[in-house]
């Protein structure tokens, strides 16, 4: 069974108006965040990483494999997941994918987010609840597919997370 895995990147900058989009850099809350994130990424096991080029998203993902939830070397960036639709988030997995059962893409809203919600069929109906609501920065939505070949359809939400829940779990 495929595993899909969703993380949206940490908290961007927002400090230097003459800044492209894609060169904006984590915030301090958003470097925090991605070392926060690392361990549920790493329990979540992703044998390939796709990230969007986007700097907020390379940085998200150093600062995982600085954290031990990954080698480096299992981490491909692909510019078309740049702001990508679901539609292209799922070609993208397709082509990239064919040897490997668990993969965490690593991109931006709202294309993680209509994906997710839109696949999330079956599982624990608060934390599809909680998905549905709102997919925040850094958030992880791990997804067990009922298909093969990476086809859209119905998956089972295994697991969704926030930064703020594994605060508020640790009484932070």
């Amino acid at each position: 069974m495929p595993r899909l895995i969703l993380l949206r990147h940490a908290k961007s900058a927002w400090d230097d108006p003459a800044l492209a989009d894609h060169d904006r850099p984590l915030n301090r809350r958003g470097r925090t965040a991605a070392r926060l994130m690392a361990k549920p990424v790493a329990e979540a096991a992703p044998d390939l990483v796709l990230c969007s080029t986007a700097r907020r998203t390379r940085e998200t993902v150093e600062r995982m494999v600085e954290a031990g939830a990954f080698p480096a070397g299992r981490v491909v960036h692909d510019r078309e997941l740049y702001h990508a639709t679901p539609a292209a988030i799922l070609a993208v997995v397709r082509a990239r994918a064919a040897d490997h059962p668990s993969v965490m893409v690593v991109g931006h809203n709202p294309g993680l987010h209509e994906l997710a919600a839109a696949m999330a069929t079956a599982g624990d109906d608060e934390a599809r609840a909680a998905l549905a609501a709102k997919f925040p920065t850094a958030a992880l939505a791990v997804l067990d597919l009922e298909n093969a070949g990476w086809q859209p359809g119905a998956a089972r939400l295994i697991r969704f997370v926030t930064p703020r829940m594994l605060e508020a779990a640790a009484g932070q």
